[in-house]
């Protein structure tokens, strides 16, 4: 497991390096195709990101052995070798959460600036959108929360 993540931040490493490497006008000018160039770096750092990504969740999974068991015993103590499924879930959760959220902010922020300088009364009714979309984060969160309980 540590070796995927090992590989994973190498991969993350190189692609920073090269974003430098490549921002620097002197090494470009050298370069006869960036554009190539760039797109094929891009290409192979994303799909050794992903494929990396793919192993390490693979690797999370516990072997067939341990789910045929069917006690009460045996079931708990395949939910406490492997928690990292659960650790995953609430990253994702929580995630995934946050990013709708800033998406719904953005919108409403946006629509309510635009309604305040038309309208300064509509203040109280912009700050009810803005918040009703900061909640879904809420909820992201209250769900990890819940899964931390569990794992």
């Amino acid at each position: 497991m540590f070796v995927w993540f090992v590989l994973m931040s190498l991969v993350v490493f190189t692609t920073i390096v090269l974003g430098i490497i490549f921002n620097n006008r002197k090494v470009m000018e050298h370069v006869s195709s960036p554009e190539k160039i760039g797109k094929r770096t891009l290409g192979i750092n994303m799909v050794s990101l992903f494929s990396f990504i793919t192993f390490a969740i693979l690797s999370l999974i516990p072997d067939g052995h341990a789910l045929a068991a069917t006690t009460s015993a045996a079931t708990s103590a395949v939910s406490n070798i492997n928690p990292g499924l659960g650790y995953i879930g609430a990253g994702l959760s929580t995630g995934l959460a946050a990013m709708g959220a800033g998406i719904g902010v953005g919108i409403a922020g946006a629509s309510g600036i635009g309604a305040i300088s038309e309208q300064p009364d509509m203040l109280g009714r912009t700050l009810i959108y803005v918040g009703l979309a900061e909640g879904v984060a809420i909820y992201g969160l209250i769900i990890s929360i819940m899964i931390f309980g569990r794992v």
